[in-house]
């Protein structure tokens, strides 16, 4: 069906019917899309006009282009949180109703860098405790964490008991985190963490770099975490002032 002339530019009105089309079921999860010149025709567009389209979409996570082979629906994220919203994965899994789970990697002692020392400023940090997981929803691994707290903070004879590290500080060290100050990217192919995650080599990992603080400001875990994007969204809320 052609596109229908209204007031929006026209690659909004494009991808506006494909994803009504992905959403009735016209293109299904992980399949091909028509051609960039029969799915113009069948839009009325030109190819200028849909090569917009898709370039949008595919930043959105909506589809994948494989230089050479085609465009692919991706399969809709199960777990979608506002970035405003600061919860733990293991929170996030279980809203969805699914079981959260870990498999611990490693865990021990290092000494920070100068990067890690300037972010845990003004506190003084010597000797970190590093911890990296993989979180799963019903067994089925999708983020790859890599959490840094100071050593005095957190037990690690208990860390491998315990699913939530935000909960496993408050009931250790007394240290409740109130917020933190996130960084998001794209990340491409990492061959240790795509195979722990059983990613698509195609797929762009979510990272999300964060500094957690209590309500004294005190900073107290810098984690990075890995997303399969299969899996999770993040969105934002933004208010007019």
């Amino acid at each position: 069906m052609s596109i229908k002339m209204d007031s929006r530019h026209l690659y909004l009105q494009v991808i506006d019917q494909v994803k009504r089309d992905i959403e009735n079921g016209k293109y299904k999860e992980k399949e091909k899309l028509p051609s960039e010149f029969q799915l113009s025709k069948l839009l009325g567009v030109s190819r200028a006009t849909l090569r917009e389209a898709l370039r949008i979409m595919e930043e959105d996570n909506i589809v994948t282009r494989r230089h050479g082979v085609g465009t692919f629906v991706n399969p809709k994220p199960i777990f979608s949180s506002g970035i405003e919203q600061l919860n733990s994965v293991t929170y996030m899994i279980e809203q969805s109703g699914k079981h959260a789970g870990s498999q611990y990697l490693t865990t021990e002692f290092v000494s920070p860098t100068e990067e890690e020392r300037e972010k845990f400023h003004p506190k003084k940090v010597e000797t970190l405790a590093k911890i990296e997981r993989v979180r799963t929803a019903d067994n089925t691994p999708v983020v790859f964490c890599i959490d840094k707290v100071p050593e005095h903070l957190i037990p690690l004879d208990r860390v491998h008991k315990e699913d939530s590290l935000f909960q496993l500080m408050e009931e250790y060290a007394g240290k409740r985190i109130a917020y933190a100050v996130t960084y998001i990217e794209p990340i491409g192919y990492h061959d240790r963490i795509y195979d722990i995650l059983n990613c698509d080599p195609e797929q762009s990992l979510l990272l999300l770099k964060q500094m957690h603080y209590t309500n004294e400001d005190e900073p107290v875990l810098y984690s990075a975490n890995y997303f399969r994007p299969d899996y999770f969204s993040f969105h934002v809320l933004r208010k007019r002032t």
